[in-house]
């Protein structure tokens, strides 16, 4: 009997509710098993050696930090030094990574892309568009030239560099989605999220400054007018384009 090798998604959220529900919502949106994904908290502890051979892909999700903060906690320094080594093996090996929203920013780093806070975009829905490079891309094959997904950032990509494929932009933030050589993928959005999970975590995170509160009926509203199964096809597309056995 053969044996899946599993997903490894890198977390960082300190909330139970908020961890368990970042690992569902990756597992259901990329059609997997559950133990299709393992899932290591690197809040938790030191995220340790990483054999890369023993998984098919990597996923990095969301955070409550931000890689340009002026004070960093020892945690936080702590994090971003361990899941940037990986990064940083990952990307010489071309390993297949998905790294969402905190994800592009480490990835980011790693190719020299300057981050910034002029493109950061309140919780919610934001329209994405195609671009040239994308039409050839796998993971976006047959999309059509725009659709919605969900937001919710602080911190963007202010300039990327040449090094970088540029395969999603939007009116608001130019830097959706890009791809390092063939097999490293970013995105600033959330392609994990539905309606239904972007309104559970922002009531987790209603403290954190990612939207006005005097605003939340707004973004639910208008969030919830949306279908994101295009968005969410993305992780299904990983999926399959990756997952080994």
């Amino acid at each position: 009997m053969t044996v899946d090798r599993p997903f490894l998604l890198l977390s960082t959220r300190p909330e139970d509710a908020a961890a368990n529900e970042e690992r569902l919502s990756f597992q259901t949106k990329m059609r997997i098993p559950e133990d299709a994904i393992e899932q290591r908290r690197v809040e938790q502890g030191p995220l340790g050696d990483v054999d890369l051979d023993a998984y098919s892909g990597v996923l990095l999700g969301g955070s409550p930090f931000n890689h340009t903060e002026p004070s960093k906690s020892e945690l936080q320094l702590r994090v971003e030094r361990e899941i940037g080594t990986l990064v940083n093996e990952i990307i010489d090996r071309d390993f297949p990574l998905m790294g969402a929203c905190y994800g592009i920013g480490t990835v980011g780093s790693a190719i020299g892309a300057r981050l910034g806070d002029e493109f950061a975009e309140e919780a919610g829905m934001v329209e994405l568009l195609l671009t040239d490079d994308a039409v050839d891309d796998p993971l976006l094959d047959g999309f059509p030239p725009s659709f919605p997904t969900l937001v919710g950032h602080k911190e963007a990509i202010s300039e990327l560099p040449e090094s970088a494929t540029l395969l999603l932009t939007g009116i608001g933030c130019p830097t959706q989605m890009f791809r390092v050589k063939t097999n490293v993928y970013a995105t600033q959005f959330h392609p994990e999220l539905t309606a239904e999970t972007l309104e559970a975590r922002l009531r987790l995170y209603a403290h954190l400054g990612y939207f006005r509160l005097d605003v939340f009926d707004d973004i639910l509203e208008t969030a919830h007018a949306h279908d994101y199964s295009y968005s969410n096809r993305i992780l299904a597309n990983f999926a399959e384009r990756y997952r080994r056995f």
